[in-house]
């Protein structure tokens, strides 16, 4: 028994090294910690139960058959994430660069499949080339058993996506899927195809930083929702992030246990918004006010600053907050603000996470640019989210809510519960300026004559109460009461249940 367990452990000890230590040294040389190291970091210790760990790769075509390496490049698994369950795979980037064979697909298919089954979130850490070549379509299939898996997961379980270090092909579509993608800064890139097959394609000179690195996807493309410094950090933040999500859409947001009261005044925010309406001010400050200890985890940091997204906690629990932000372009509503916002807004409503909403929004922003790039289309994939969405749904209106922006951001006709305004609020069909020299247009000329019709304008239409007089507002509050009043407005909304039209499923305006 004794020469058993020996040649057992030699076997783990085997698998454990991977691609071997020169190829360990070169991944440390690289910045990169190796694909066990940052499991070690992610999960507890000692949680991390293995699976397929003596897997091999069946392919004899190209003398593979020579060089079998036990696991296949990649280390599957579940452990704990402080005490909550989660699935893993890591890509090992020290065997066969990390690429994909078809039992190493078989290898993430399986805790997919086990994730779905057992209702706990998946984390992927991906530094990987792409599909094994010498595979062929044997590792095309294995990548589509992933990808129709991560579609399947979709809605059902959190899916978490770390890029750290190169991916390309199937290594990229996967993590598109996925509900969160975060990258490293300087070691990771994602793109379909490399700068190599851009410059023979079409002649184009590109470093992979400038095709697919994490500043491009953090804020042009927007694939990616934040990028850090190093996979130290990265992994403490997804850590972080885990605490905030529930486990599966059977299952409630956390609650974590809280000293902050859910009573607390913010006289500050009585100040918050400045007497002259286009003067800007921080939104964030309100969110990180309104939140349990201040403690808000942005998603889509760097893209599309006008609007903010991510979570917080109220009284323990897990909000999502969405938010237009008067600093940037003055909050206004545009393509890539309606997108990013619509997605976080479907995925809070996935999994029930109520949505707290604070609205500063001018309208959409015009011009060609905007129009020929489907600012409609955009703008109603928002409209579409916050009314199909039937997590508990809070709305404070702080300034402007004009137009068809005031409809979309999760206004009451937009079946919010609970829509709260704040004694500055101003919701109209438009700014006084704009609606004077429409309606008053004869006038023009006579400067005494619009300052009076302006005057009229603002005193009549630019406050809360006509909305509030027609109960499209329910009350109207006091700023520095606003986390008591949402904290009140989500105990009451805690079993809340919308009946539902049979449909098979709805058809977003993608």
């Amino acid at each position: 028994m004794k020469h058993i367990i020996q040649e057992l452990e030699e076997r783990r000890k085997r698998a454990r090294l991977g691609g071997g230590e020169a190829r360990i040294e070169a991944q440390h040389k690289r910045g990169k910690l190796t694909a066990r190291e940052r499991l070690d970091l992610l999960l507890d210790p000692n949680s991390f139960e293995e699976f397929d760990m003596f897997v091999e790769h069946r392919n004899k075509d190209f003398g593979a058959d020579k060089n079998v390496i036990p696991g296949d490049g990649v280390v599957t698994g579940w452990g704990t994430i402080n005490g909550r369950m989660v699935y893993v795979y890591a890509k090992d980037f020290t065997v066969f660069g990390g690429s994909l064979s078809e039992t190493h697909a078989q290898k993430i298919c399986k805790i997919q499949d086990m994730a779905m089954q057992n209702g706990a979130p998946i984390i992927g850490l991906l530094d990987a080339g792409g599909a094994r070549i010498q595979e062929g379509v044997a590792s095309l299939a294995g990548y589509g058993e992933v990808f129709k898996r991560n579609t399947l997961a979709s809605g059902v379980v959190p899916q978490i996506s770390v890029i750290m270090g190169p991916c390309a092909g199937g290594d990229v579509y996967s993590p598109a899927m996925t509900d969160f993608i975060f990258m490293v800064r300087d070691t990771s890139y994602m793109f379909i195809t490399g700068p190599d097959v851009v410059k023979t394609v079409t002649q184009e000179d590109v470093t992979p930083e400038e095709l697919g690195g994490a500043k491009v996807h953090t804020t042009k493309s927007a694939v990616a929702d934040g990028a850090f410094d190093n996979d130290v950090v990265a992994i403490e933040e997804i850590r972080r992030l885990y605490d905030f999500l529930p486990l599966s859409n059977r299952e409630k947001p956390p609650h974590w246990p809280t000293e902050d009261d859910p009573r607390r005044e913010e006289p500050s925010l009585d100040t918050l918004v400045p007497e002259n309406p286009n003067k800007p001010y921080d939104m964030k400050e309100l969110i990180l006010k309104v939140a349990d200890e201040g403690d808000f985890f942005e998603i889509g940091e760097a893209f599309a600053k006008n609007i903010i997204t991510g979570f917080g906690r109220i009284e323990g629990s897990t909000v999502g907050f969405v938010a237009n932000q008067p600093m940037v372009l003055a909050g206004v509503l545009d393509n890539d603000a309606s997108r990013k916002a619509a997605r976080f807004v479907r995925f809070c409503d996935c999994f029930n996470i109520p949505i707290v909403t604070f609205v500063d929004v001018p309208g959409f922003l015009p011009g060609v640019a905007q129009e020929h790039n489907g600012i409609i289309k955009h703008g109603a994939k928002l409209l579409f989210a916050y009314t199909e969405a039937t997590c508990p749904k809070v709305t404070v209106i702080t300034r402007k809510a004009y137009g068809g922006a005031y409809d979309v951001m999760a206004s009451k006709h937009m079946r919010a519960d609970v829509n709260y305004a704040w004694p500055t609020a101003q919701i109209a069909v438009m700014g006084a300026k704009g609606a004077v020299e429409i309606i008053f247009r004869k006038d023009i000329g006579d400067q005494a004559a619009i300052a009076a019709r302006t005057k009229e304008y603002e005193d009549r239409f630019l406050n809360p109460f006509i909305a509030a007089s027609r109960g499209y507002i329910d009350d109207v509050i006091r700023p520095h009461s606003t986390r008591w009043r949402i904290a009140r407005a989500l105990r009451m909304l805690k079993n809340k249940q919308v009946p539902q039209i049979w449909k098979k499923h709805d058809n977003i305006p993608l």
